[in-house]
């Protein structure tokens, strides 16, 4: 298989693992309930810790992050260029963001685009853990959080894996503050709330 084949595959592959809706998912055969009309109505982890507790935030968590970083293990394991890899994981990101198995409506990237990049360099995950729990401390923001955390990416991915890192830490964290506009339009308005483990949310509490 050419290049340009195999390009192809990853995209298309990866897209499709990515648009798999999880948080629908578990929240519907688990809970008999749908994430998307509580809480924030976001299908990632944070709504679904916040909404359905614990659990349910824990398991949207890895499964939203392994479909981030499957199709990235899998070019890889394939002998793919590394190239082929990122666009995969992009692709996945993409999938969750707008998955047509909700008519184009997905989740804000984040906990997809942390399974790409502990596929693509561990090191720079175990980094974006770090800023990400350091801003939840400092400032108690999930949305926050997965916006600084995201937005060092591009230097830390262009610091371990040259060009393919930083063209993915920039696609990736655009799309990523991209889809927190509703976020940011809270945080400047003051009506933002704090990411809190353990208590589940009342309907239309924001994430």
């Amino acid at each position: 298989m050419n290049a340009i084949a195999l390009g192809a595959l990853a995209v298309v592959g990866g897209f499709l693992v990515g648009s798999i809706p999880f948080g629908v998912l578990v929240s519907r055969i688990f809970f008999h309930r749908d994430i998307r009309a509580e809480g924030s109505g976001n299908i990632g982890a944070a709504n679904a810790l916040r909404t359905l507790g614990k659990k349910a935030g824990a398991a949207v968590l890895v499964l939203d992050a392994l479909k981030g970083a499957l199709p990235v293990l899998a070019v890889t394991a394939g002998g793919g260029a590394e190239a082929i890899a990122v666009l995969a994981g992009l692709a996945a990101v993409i999938g969750h963001c707008y998955s047509p198995f909700l008519r184009g409506r997905g989740g804000k990237g984040v906990a997809t685009s942390y399974g790409v990049i502990w596929a693509l360099a561990w090191p720079a995950a175990v980094a974006f853990t770090i800023v990400w729990i350091a801003t939840i401390v400092a400032v108690g923001f999930s949305s926050v959080a997965s916006m600084l955390a995201s937005a060092a990416m591009p230097f830390a991915l262009w610091f371990m894996l040259g060009r393919a890192g930083l063209v993915y830490g920039l696609a990736s964290a655009i799309l990523v503050i991209y889809k927190h506009r509703e976020n940011i339009a809270r945080l400047r308005a003051g009506t933002e709330t704090t990411l809190s483990f353990g208590k589940k949310a009342k309907p239309g509490a924001s994430v």
